[in-house]
Formats: C-alpha cells, structure tokens, sequence
C-alpha cells in the first residue's frame, strides 16, 4: 500500500498545491473491498471544512480522470490535525525535539511500538530517544509516525 499512498501524493500534489494548499500526505485504510483514501491538506493558518470540499471535488475529478486505485472506494479529505501522521522526512525534521509515537514494521528489540523523543533523522535512520535511551530505527521499517500534541493548561 506504501507505494501507491506515493504514488497517489505525486498524482494529487500538483491540483492540491495549484488551490493553495499544502499535500500533508495520503493514506489508504479500511479493507480491501472499499478502502478508504484519505488526504492530508494543510496552510497556514489552518484547514476549514470549505477547504476540504473544495480540494475534495478537485481531486475527485484526477482521481476519475486517473483511476489509480481498483475498485471502490470512499474519498475522505481533512486537515492532518495536531496528531498529525509524518510522512516524509522534512516533516519529521521539522519535528525534531518533539515528542511521536511509531509503530515499526518489524519488531525492534522485541517492539513494535514506540514513543519518544524524535532527535534526528539521518542516513535513513530515525533516532529516537526512549527513556533516556537512544534507539535507531530504519526509516523502511516504520510503518507510521504521529505527533504526540503537547495540551497545556488541561488538567
């Protein structure tokens, strides 16, 4: 699925940015009879559901055009809100320091799931720092990054 989320974010970038938006990623999700196809939309400022509506018709209108995926499918287009997933490394860079939580595709020392501070990222490593600890994590083994917001003031 990893290659066609790729291959469906080089498709969509071009319409996405020509409306003025950010492409903060695509995922697809749900089973295979009807997947589920969601993108990621950001600006500055933030995203408001006219946003979506509009870059939802646009791409809608590739995706027909294209036909990049088999089959049905349900087309979802939202804000990567403050949970948001990390999708390429220059997201992750602008991230550093801050705290994520990944799951890894292959068990890394016996885990599949971290949580920790992101440090770097570098050679196709992602250096994480758990509990004091650094871990290294290849970047092909990761199936998904998120960012852990950080809510002040709640209690």
């Amino acid at each position: 699925m990893k290659e066609l989320e790729k291959k469906l974010a080089a498709l969509l970038n071009p319409t996405v940015k020509a409306l003025g938006f950010q492409l903060w990623g695509c995922e697809i999700v749900g089973n295979r009879k009807r997947p589920t196809l969601r993108v990621f939309i950001d600006k500055d400022g933030g995203i408001v559901v006219e946003d979506c509506e509009v870059v939802s018709h646009q791409v809608s209108a590739v995706l027909d055009v294209e036909d990049p995926i088999t089959g049905a499918y349900t087309l979802e287009v939202s804000s990567p809100g403050i949970d948001r997933r990390l999708f390429t490394v220059d997201q992750m860079l602008a991230y550093k320091g801050s705290v994520v939580k990944l799951r890894v595709i292959a068990a890394v020392d016996g885990k599949r799931n971290f949580s920790g501070f992101l440090v770097n990222v570098i050679d196709g490593k992602l250096l994480l720092e758990v509990d004091g600890v650094e871990q290294v994590i290849a970047l092909s083994n990761i199936d998904k990054v998120r960012i852990v917001p950080e809510l002040r003031g709640v209690r």
